[in-house]
């Protein structure tokens, strides 16, 4: 296996198995830390996961292959990736997260932090994946395994902190866990910073995480907002690294939205550094000509909250994320985090004194978007490229016809064998027609 968008992922026991992950935390481990007998001070590295069935039989895998090199393993149970992140951060340790975030219950993945709760470049990835193809017996004295409850505590405390001792009191909020990683904590989190909670898809049973719920499904949390009269719902992926949020109509408020009122509520409060946004290439142009509009820099990145950490740190930026969810404020998380995405956009309701819907609605008018996923036999070498090469000419004329009223993205996924296909139009019938034109110029060029 090799890592795509965000990790290794695939469906457990059959594309990714516990061989793998033990091989995966032993090339890890020398590539991230170093071999047992080449480093002179014992490094660790933290471990959590998600509420899949298969999970704990990766934990213990992946445990069992960073300690064979050495590596003392922090084993945090069920905890978020922005945790995991966040404790290797404060431990200086690397970290691993055993999870296929918003994926169904089957699939499973791991996802790496090099030491300070920074996720891999691509050159680091290359060198792991190279480093899986000549592993040797392992030697020397081999770690050990302990678990560590106790993260809860000061990440609550670390996400918090952010509100900078500000309160979101007389606020209720549906909090949809997606059955997922952070069906305990986000209560916790919410709570504490003084919200009326409503939470929803907090019974995980190793099966259900994603599961007609969470941050892809947010019909389930907009359901819920109206049943119960809350002011803001808000529904998190199974790994909680993403957030999608609806206002009290149930109206989806989304990643590009909820970017655009940070930005704006942080470049008012001259916390926006360098005026600038750092969004990938599947970001809404209606963001970019409200960011225009706002006099606010817009830095464009590949699909992956990894691309926008990395230009984030390159230009000393504080805000970024993509449509899907991920949002990093670099000046509080190393990733994306739902949690505290959704402390950040529940203060600016609570300032403004105006619903979501409004402070969405001014934020930027999005033009309508088709997103069509094809799905293809498999990945072919290079894909990338393969696909921009095959459908150049269709590409083409789509992005002639649209002229500058709109725009076309034609890329593979990087986490399943699909090819995404994204139009945006004046009009939502004009954008589903060349969606569908360009679907069936994929299912023709890769079958």
């Amino acid at each position: 296996m090799k890592f795509g968008t965000d990790g290794v992922r695939g469906v457990a026991n059959s594309e990714l198995t516990a061989e793998f992950a033990l091989r995966l935390g032993r090339a890890a481990a020398i590539v991230l830390v170093g071999a047992s007998d080449r480093v002179s001070e014992r490094r660790s590295v933290v471990i959590g996961g998600d509420t899949r069935e298969s999970t704990p039989m990766f934990d213990a895998a992946l445990a069992a292959g960073f300690a064979a090199e050495g590596v003392d393993v922090i084993s945090l149970g069920v905890v978020p990736t922005p945790m995991v992140a966040f404790e290797a951060q404060r431990r200086d340790a690397v970290g691993a997260m055993v999870s296929a975030s918003h994926n169904p219950f089957a699939d499973n993945g791991i996802k790496l932090f090099a030491a300070g709760g920074v996720k891999l470049t691509d050159e680091i990835e290359q060198r792991i994946e190279s480093q899986l193809e000549v592993l040797m017996p392992p030697t020397g004295t081999p770690g050990t395994i302990s678990p560590d409850a106790g993260a809860h505590g000061p990440y609550v405390d670390h996400v918090l902190g952010a509100l900078d001792g500000r309160r979101l009191d007389g606020l209720k909020v549906v909090v949809d866990a997606a059955n997922g990683a952070a069906h305990v904590v986000a209560a916790e989190v919410l709570t504490a910073a003084g919200a009326d909670v409503v939470l929803v898809a907090a019974e995980p049973d190793g099966r259900n995480i994603n599961a007609g719920c969470g941050a892809t499904v947010p019909s389930f949390v907009a359901e819920a907002v109206r049943a119960h009269g809350a002011h803001v719902g808000v529904a998190l992926d199974g790994d909680a690294d993403r957030l999608i949020a609806v206002d009290h109509t149930g109206t989806v408020v989304d990643g590009d939205h909820v970017i655009a009122i940070a930005a704006a509520d942080l470049r008012d409060r001259g916390e926006l550094r360098n005026d600038t946004v750092v969004v990938t290439v599947m970001t809404n142009l209606g963001f970019r000509l409200a960011m225009r509009t706002a006099g606010i820099e817009v830095v464009e990145t590949a699909v992956g909250d990894r691309y926008v950490l990395e230009a984030l740190a390159a230009g000393g930026h504080s805000l970024g994320g993509e449509q899907s969810g991920h949002v990093i404020f670099a000046d509080h998380a190393t990733t994306g985090d739902g949690l505290l995405t959704a402390l950040v956009l529940l203060d600016a309701v609570k300032r403004s004194g105006r619903p979501l819907a409004e402070l969405a609605a001014a934020s930027m008018t999005s033009l309508p978007q088709v997103l069509v996923n094809v799905r293809v036999p498999a990945r072919v070498p290079d894909f990338g490229h393969e696909v921009a090469a095959r459908l150049a000419s269709e590409i083409a004329e789509a992005e002639r016809q649209l002229g500058d009223q709109g725009r076309v993205l034609v890329r593979p996924s990087g986490t399943e064998p699909l090819i995404r296909v994204m139009v945006e139009a004046p009009t939502a019938e004009r954008a589903q027609a060349t969606a569908d034109e360009l679907a069936t110029a994929v299912h023709r060029h890769f079958g």
